[in-house]
């Protein structure tokens, strides 16, 4: 980051989860160059991306997590801005709202910043801390899953347009996306509060972008995990899994008496990560839902796989009805 630079500083936490007794919170602290998530016209659109792709972090500094309680945690930014923050504490969950969601606030603690800081220096946190009554939690993708991305397009460059050259605000969810997810949430008594994890492999830097949408196109609030975008230049070693697949074992990891239902499309590896995890916990996945994009060879590779796939419920669906007329039928949402 350069210190010559007149931006003020700000904190964006990104929506974490827990447990009563562990806390996980992840974010970064960045220069606020005031990116308007609903900006229109070609060029801002345009500078808004770059700005989005190009953030200037801000490294090595101290940061202050307090929670309701006026407990104080401490982390530090990296080389990128990032920071994470995990502690064993109790009772967490009697400092939560009736969703679930644990509200803290994020600050900055090193004395040696000469720079405005937005926000009087205090930042919104949250953290997801499930209650033992859920009967299940959800994993979406998000790309071609519940918003139209084109990840199927040569070169992927549907993505690029639609990334660059459209705002937030005008990004539309693939139909019914919404409505299956609430369902879902609410589960079969239509009075849980099951949580929705959205899972991509977009960067953190969409992550605004990515909230926005979320939250203006009515879907259930929940925690969206994404991955470092030195990672996707970053060559993968052998063995190493898709940090999609990391984030879904790390759910099932942290919530060891939870089911999950794992929801994606047939455009790029869901299906191979989706019945991997499922070959390792036959017993928590309790479905898979895969969207159908329109391409014809990736749809033909899905149908075979799940042909000879028996470990638990898989459906390629259509549309959101198919896989809502499933999940009732199968006592997963309400009747």
């Amino acid at each position: 980051m350069s210190w010559l630079k007149k931006d003020p500083l700000q904190i964006i936490a990104f929506q974490s989860y827990g447990t009563d007794t562990h806390f996980y919170l992840r974010g970064r602290t960045l220069q606020d160059e005031s990116i308007s998530l609903g900006q229109k016209g070609f060029f801002r659109l345009l500078i808004n991306s770059w700005k989005r792709l190009e953030s200037d972090e801000v490294k090595h500094v101290g940061i202050n997590i307090k929670l309701p309680n006026g407990k104080i945690l401490k982390a530090k930014s990296d080389d990128h801005g990032y920071f994470k923050v995990e502690a064993t504490l109790n009772g967490l969950k009697d400092l939560a709202n009736s969703e679930g969601w644990l509200v803290c606030e994020v600050s900055y603690n090193d004395v040696n910043i000469k720079r405005n800081i937005q926000n009087n220096n205090s930042f919104p946190a949250e953290i997801l801390i499930p209650s033992i009554k859920t009967e299940f939690g959800v994993a979406s993708d998000i790309d071609d899953t519940i918003l139209h991305t084109g990840v199927v397009s040569t070169l992927k460059w549907r993505v690029l347009y639609n990334t660059i050259f459209k705002s937030a605000k005008m990004r539309l969810p693939l139909e019914g996306a919404a409505e299956f997810c609430h369902l879902l949430h609410l589960g079969q008594s239509g009075e849980s509060a099951n949580p929705i994890f959205y899972v991509s492999h977009s960067p953190w830097n969409l992550y605004r972008y990515l909230e926005f949408f979320l939250r203006q196109n009515n879907f259930p609030k929940g925690p969206i995990l994404l991955r470092n975008f030195s990672d996707i230049l970053k060559k993968k070693t052998p063995n190493e899994k898709p940090q999609k697949q990391k984030e879904i074992l790390n759910l099932l990891k942290t919530y060891p008496d939870l089911p999950f239902i794992l929801i994606g499309d047939s455009g790029e590896n869901d299906v191979d990560i989706y019945i991997e995890i499922a070959a390792q916990f036959p017993d928590r996945i309790k479905a898979i839902y895969l969207r159908s994009v329109k391409h014809k060879k990736k749809i033909l590779r899905v149908k075979s796989l799940l042909e000879s796939y028996k470990t638990t419920p898989a459906l390629l669906v259509e549309s959101s009805a198919q896989a809502i007329a499933h999940a009732r039928e199968n006592g997963f949402i309400e009747r």
